[in-house]
């Protein structure tokens, strides 16, 4: 299999012309670093979890995937087919906004800790009162800039990301991104899962805006337990948070970051396999 056209955190990605190949490795970053260890299974959860949402959220809005069946690989990549099951996407080359759309219905990360000393969300106000976890009155659109490998994803004011693709695509990226939200969020919390936040990518294909990259997963989202959900202290999750606690309790965050202990690894890859189970109602398929 010949090398990616582009390596993203996460992602190896294949130009085939008309269309791309997505493939989820089972790299996994944190604080803006790609971490030396791999987590079992992790591409498989955000891909297989992708396609599960595409799906579900069709006639809500409109996607990139073309084929997730591996009989639908391309015929250079059919000697790593066994590697690419379950973790590849072939879609549809988007125009791709240079904004992600960030929605959060709960009180958390860069959000709580705006609001602690403001008392907004990226310029939003919000009622006095709330605690960590907080459930938020509505969902909120907050966009960020898209940041390069090692460098950080910024917070933008809604007037920015005007100013950066106009009012009329901010607009409804807004719509569409809160509208995406509330209607997965209703969703996975029936099934026992709170989606705290997230972000969502979108790009345009022949004018048109669809929903693209990944969508709705434990590296792009905050999922939370209901059981046990109680404001005011941090929740038990299904993401990527119980490897950024750890770092954070055994790293300065500064150069190369250090590798995970071998049960961190472990449980990270139970989260994200827990996670795929609660919201597909089945195991996944490896």
């Amino acid at each position: 299999m010949r090398k990616p056209d582009y390596q993203g955190k996460v992602r190896d990605i294949y130009d085939l012309g008309d269309k791309l190949l997505l493939v989820a490795t089972d790299r996994i970053s944190a604080f803006d670093y790609i971490l030396p260890d791999e987590i079992p299974h992790k591409g498989q959860v955000l891909t297989q979890l992708s396609v599960f949402w595409f799906k579900l959220l069709d006639g809500v809005v409109d996607n990139h995937l073309i084929s997730a069946d591996v009989a639908d690989l391309p015929a250079e990549f059919a000697d790593r087919a066994d590697y690419l099951r379950g973790r590849f996407m072939l879609v549809r080359k988007a125009e791709m906004f240079p904004v992600e759309c960030i929605v959060r219905g709960y009180l958390a990360g860069s959000g709580l800790a705006e609001y602690q000393r403001e008392g907004t969300v990226c310029g939003i106000s919000l009622p006095e009162g709330l605690v960590n976890s907080s459930k938020l009155p509505q969902s909120i659109f907050t966009p960020s800039t898209k940041a390069e490998i090692g460098d950080h994803d910024e917070n933008i004011s809604f007037e920015r990301c005007v100013d950066i693709i106009g009012v009329d695509d901010a607009q409804e990226l807004s719509r569409l991104s809160t509208h995406i939200y509330d209607t997965a969020a209703d969703y996975a919390r029936e099934r026992g899962i709170i989606i705290a936040d997230t972000k969502f990518e979108f790009g345009k294909v022949d004018g048109a805006i669809v929903l693209g990259d990944e969508v709705l997963t434990p590296d792009s989202s905050r999922f939370w337990s209901v059981d046990g959900y109680e404001p005011g202290a941090s929740q038990a999750s299904f993401d990527k948070q119980f490897v950024r606690d750890w770092l954070s309790a055994n790293w300065d965050k500064q150069g190369t970051p250090p590798h995970l202990p071998a049960d961190v690894v472990k449980r990270t890859s139970e989260k994200y396999l827990q996670a795929y189970e609660f919201i597909t109602g089945g195991p996944l398929s490896v």
